[in-house]
């Protein structure tokens, strides 16, 4: 078995890419250490993300359901979003659950975080559990977002999150990390 430190990559030089609006893409090369072999790698700068487990005062989950460009197909996750520059992840997720839903909480418990995608981004989302949320503030999207807000029972949630219904990686990763905790 090799020695973990043994498996550390060594950047030789970097450029820029692209600019791609959330990301800023970045070609990395990166030395082999096991064969010497240098690769080009590339590497998207991307801002952190926070997202909320929000449970209403009546013990229902608040949960977003939006359109992914990406898939082209209407996903059901977590509120959250970007982290703004300069802002702590913890005010991004009352930001966050205030903007997309309208609602708001005094009762805020840190979960956890996990790296957005380790192998080609640089970012970490950071998921947080907001407790007796009410709903006290207009939505407030950006244009980009188009968003309707279901109010699921938490065991129906637990139940389609068992069976693999939330597609979004944030999303299954903070249930799981509530649901581990609960």
């Amino acid at each position: 078995m090799q020695d973990s430190t043994s498996l550390q990559w060594t950047l030789e030089r970097s450029e820029a890419g692209p600019d791609l609006k959330l990301f800023q893409a970045r070609f990395d090369y990166l030395k082999n250490p096991r064969n010497q072999a240098v690769e080009r790698m590339i590497v998207l700068d991307s801002p952190d993300a926070a997202n909320v487990v929000a449970i209403t005062k009546t013990g229902q989950m608040i949960l977003a359901r939006q359109f992914r460009v990406g898939t082209r197909e209407e996903t059901l996750e977590l509120p959250g979003g970007i982290v703004d520059p300069g802002e702590d992840h913890q005010d991004a997720a009352e930001r966050e659950l205030r903007e997309e839903t309208g609602f708001a909480s005094q009762h805020w418990i840190y979960l956890g975080k996990v790296a957005s995608n380790p192998v080609f981004m640089n970012s970490y989302i950071y998921h947080w559990l907001a407790l007796d949320c009410e709903p006290l503030h207009d939505t407030d999207l950006d244009q980009g977002e188009a968003v309707e807000i279901e109010l699921w029972d938490t065991e129906k949630v637990k139940m389609a999150w068992q069976r693999g219904e939330f597609i979004h990686p944030h999303t299954a990763t903070g249930l799981l990390l509530y649901f581990c905790k609960v």
